[in-house]
């Protein structure tokens, strides 16, 4: 794409896109500009709509991605070549609904019980105990464990949003037995990486929770998302009221 990928590029960043949502929609454009080996700016919505037939019929690709197919297109066309093409004309993809997977009690015990790693334990219960989704968790700073109130401050979730959520007695517990044996230095993020400027991957953390679930013979699809869906499930069973959760 060249010079429209960088001035893509730019309206993302004006816009306050996440590094992350930026990243899938250069991807998803790269392949659309792939398929017909033509710059975007030649191409229209008949093109758009021949791409899309490819991606359900040939591609087979799941609805997350041709969903953020159509997101990345959307922005481009609309935004970056300022077309006053009617986004509408490029359809989003329905989904079926399907529950969330939910682990038990139980199953949630065996998982942090084996985890000997200080660390791994002390995200994983992070994730569960908060509530978290994997980014927010790994965003951590220490001064975002507020002790005194009992909550921990979320900064620029979902959304872009800040938040408070709960602090359990017995997550922070866990953080501070895992901050007082590790001190990272600087202190920058609450669980580093191997460089500890930056924060521990959510890929490193989706193969931690691949490998629990295999040793403690766990069959659900459990991903560290699913952490945050049992969370708010047991407080729900517990008797907490919806509108908190």
């Amino acid at each position: 794409m060249g010079k429209l990928r960088d001035t893509m590029q730019k309206d993302m960043d004006i816009r306050g896109l996440s590094p992350r949502t930026q990243s899938t929609y250069l991807g998803c454009m790269k392949g659309f500009v792939k398929f017909y080996m033509k710059s975007p700016d030649q191409l229209d919505l008949n093109d758009i709509y021949k791409y899309q037939v490819y991606l359900v019929q040939q591609k087979k690709a799941s609805w997350s991605f041709f969903n953020q197919s159509v997101c990345a297109l959307r922005f481009f066309y609309k935004t970056t070549l300022n077309k006053d093409w009617d986004v509408k004309h490029i359809p989003f993809q329905r989904k079926g609904k399907k529950l969330p997977v939910v682990l038990s009690k139980e199953e949630v015990q065996s998982i942090l019980n084996a985890v000997t790693y200080l660390k791994h334990k002390a995200i994983l219960q992070t994730l569960y105990g908060a509530g978290l989704r994997i980014q927010e968790a790994l965003n951590l700073s220490y001064k975002d464990i507020d002790s005194s109130r009992m909550l921990i401050r979320v900064r620029q979730g979902k959304g872009k949003k800040d938040r408070y959520v709960m602090l359990s007695t017995q997550l922070l517990e866990t953080l501070r037995t895992y901050w007082k044996a590790s001190q990272p230095k600087p202190v920058l993020y609450l669980f580093p990486g191997r460089d500890p400027t930056k924060p521990l991957t959510s890929e490193t953390v989706q193969r931690l929770m691949k490998r629990i679930i295999k040793k403690v013979g766990i069959t659900k699809p459990a991903t560290p998302h699913v952490l945050r869906h049992s969370f708010a499930t047991h407080l729900l069973e517990d008797g907490y009221d919806v509108r908190k959760i």
